[in-house]
């Protein structure tokens, strides 16, 4: 079953008739603001609520994460968890086509409305590892932004992680790129006091997940390693800042900050948080010692994908 919103083609072939994931009736907030809004008064209107749910929804702050990147207007793109759309439009500007795919029907019609002038967004409603077994089309991206995280929550086997990188590799085009957006195990703000992302604890992504078996963020040695022995190559790393969900800036190992430039530390706006030290100045130290990237609250990887396999 297809339905229309604007130019946008939604396909229900796999949606089981439940949304198994939300944000709760904000959701409906965010619906009724793309339906009778257009992009030019979202910022006005995140001013207004003062909601976390809103800002990040809406933001087009978010989509600095991928702007930047230089992807081919003759491309097509898999963009798996495409959520809201946050980051859809800005692919859709960039691409030949886009083909989304979100496990909730009201995540995805938010996601038509307020991308329904685009006639080449494409998104496939249901879990993952149903739509993924139609998928006939190989592509020439394919982004994991906040996705690869949740892995063990939809691949029910071991070794999630890698069997979800395996799984996608075999949907790209040859040298076809995979970008994955996701957080630092390590990052700063972690030590610094702010709660893990997912768990909504403090610390619990320091102490490697001890009571956790749902989602897991990885350093940058574990993600190096994860991606190398699934075929992964020509691995760039970025470091978003102050992470990936709202960037300001977006260094690469080529172009680190300097000393006194990471004084933005305080834009958790999701939650409460501790401050046990000053991140400026412990940025300043590991600035210092060249160990940035390993203390990077978040990362943006490009690289090729499906080598060997």
């Amino acid at each position: 079953m297809r339905e229309e919103i604007g130019k946008v083609v939604l396909d229900m072939t796999n949606y089981s008739g439940k949304d198994l994931y939300s944000d709760g009736d904000i959701e409906d907030v965010l619906l009724d603001i793309v339906k009778n809004h257009d992009e030019e008064e979202y910022n006005s209107i995140i001013m207004d609520k003062k909601d976390w749910a809103v800002l990040y929804h809406l933001s087009p702050v978010r989509q600095n994460i991928i702007s930047f990147l230089d992807i081919e207007p003759d491309s097509t793109v898999l963009e798996i968890g495409a959520g809201c759309g946050a980051i859809t439009g800005a692919l859709a500007s960039k691409a030949k086509k886009v083909t989304c795919i979100e496990l909730s029907k009201r995540r995805s019609t938010i996601n038509a409305y307020r991308n329904k002038e685009y006639d080449n967004i494409e998104i496939k409603v249901g879990n993952f590892t149903d739509v993924e077994k139609g998928l006939t089309e190989k592509f020439d991206y394919i982004t994991l932004i906040g996705v690869l995280e949740y892995a063990a929550s939809y691949i029910n086997m071991e070794q999630p992680y890698d069997k979800f990188l395996q799984i996608i590799s075999k949907h790209l085009k040859p040298n076809g790129k995979i970008i994955v957006a996701i957080e630092n195990r390590l990052g700063m703000k972690y030590w610094a006091g702010c709660k893990e992302d997912h768990t909504g604890q403090y610390f619990s992504g320091l102490d490697e997940y001890q009571e956790f078996t749902h989602v897991k963020t990885f350093s940058k040695a574990e993600l190096t390693e994860l991606f190398v022995n699934n075929g992964m190559y020509n691995i760039e790393f970025y470091y978003p800042y102050p992470d990936y969900k709202l960037p300001m800036r977006i260094y690469s190992d080529e172009y680190l900050p300097g000393l006194e430039e990471l004084n933005n530390n305080m834009r958790n706006f999701d939650n409460s948080r501790m401050l046990l030290f000053d991140e400026g100045k412990a940025f300043n130290s590991v600035i210092k010692e060249g160990c940035f990237p390993q203390f990077a609250n978040s990362f943006l990887v490009v690289m090729q994908g499906g080598k060997g396999l």
